[in-house]
């Protein structure tokens, strides 16, 4: 093993030079700030998502950024994802799995083809970005770090949300995380997962944040009495993606205002 770093050098730890790091859903939201806070670090972004002028635009603000158009969900895109990035850096090393849907969606209703939609993007996705990362890790003996976006309601119910989909996804992305990390830690990859509350994105602005009923229900349910800022994710992400979390595996970092601890 390498000589334990110095004390002095700890913020050292969370930077991520000459790294090449995938993040999906960057076109807007969390996954827009993923990668400026990755780029802010000394990494290399590769820009994943189905709009390509978005993604463009946030190229042009970032130092060495790579813009891959893509549906994760597509049966070719997450091998293309990965050879991209290989061939165009020559390493892959870490993997933010963010992209995501969310559809409000009662049980008792007929759209089980919606239901099933948000399962293949929320987790079967993930899994195929994660296990076909590994491969090129463990082929070509390299540490990876695998950082997937799950969710408070992977811990429990949204209650009435009426998040069926979406729940049950992140709930299986979170034992997912789980299992992935055991597989491969003798292996060097890492796999932790990002579980946020409530934070301002496009999928919930106009329903949790701009409207009374959803305010309230953000506010009231939250110790802390309101919304998580986005810049409130940047350390917790770091630390997943780092070699500041290098004992870490196998764990949910809940980021959410105290919400599931009442």
């Amino acid at each position: 093993m390498a000589a334990d770093p110095t004390p002095d050098t700890a913020l050292d730890r969370f930077r991520l030079d000459g790294r090449v790091a995938i993040v999906t859903g960057a076109s807007s939201g969390l996954g827009e700030r993923f990668a400026r806070v990755l780029a802010g670090v000394g990494a290399k972004v590769v820009l994943a998502a189905r709009r390509a002028d978005r993604l463009e635009a946030l190229a042009s603000d970032l130092p060495d950024a790579l813009v891959v158009a893509v549906d994760v969900a597509d049966p070719d895109g997450p091998q293309h994802l990965i050879d991209t990035t290989v061939d165009s850096y020559g390493r892959l090393d870490v993997l933010v799995n963010n992209a995501g849907i969310s559809r409000v969606l009662p049980a008792v209703d007929d759209d089980i083809e919606g239901f099933r939609h948000e399962i293949e993007v929320d987790l079967i996705a993930p899994y195929e970005l994660a296990r076909r990362a590994a491969r090129w890790w463990i082929a070509n003996d390299h540490p990876g770090a695998v950082v997937n976006l799950g969710s408070i309601l992977g811990e429990g119910s949204g209650g009435r949300l009426r998040l069926a989909g979406y729940a049950a996804a992140k709930g299986g992305l979170h034992n997912l995380t789980r299992e992935l990390a055991t597989q491969w830690a003798r292996k060097n990859i890492r796999v932790n997962a990002l579980a946020p509350a409530w934070f301002e994105t496009e999928m919930n602005s106009d329903t949790m944040f701009h409207d009374n009923s959803g305010i309230a229900y953000v506010e009231s349910g939250t110790p802390m009495g309101r919304g998580g800022l986005a810049h409130e994710l940047d350390g917790a992400l770091l630390l997943l993606a780092s070699d500041a979390g290098s004992y870490m595996t196998g764990h949910i970092l809940l980021v959410d205002g105290g919400w599931t601890s009442v």
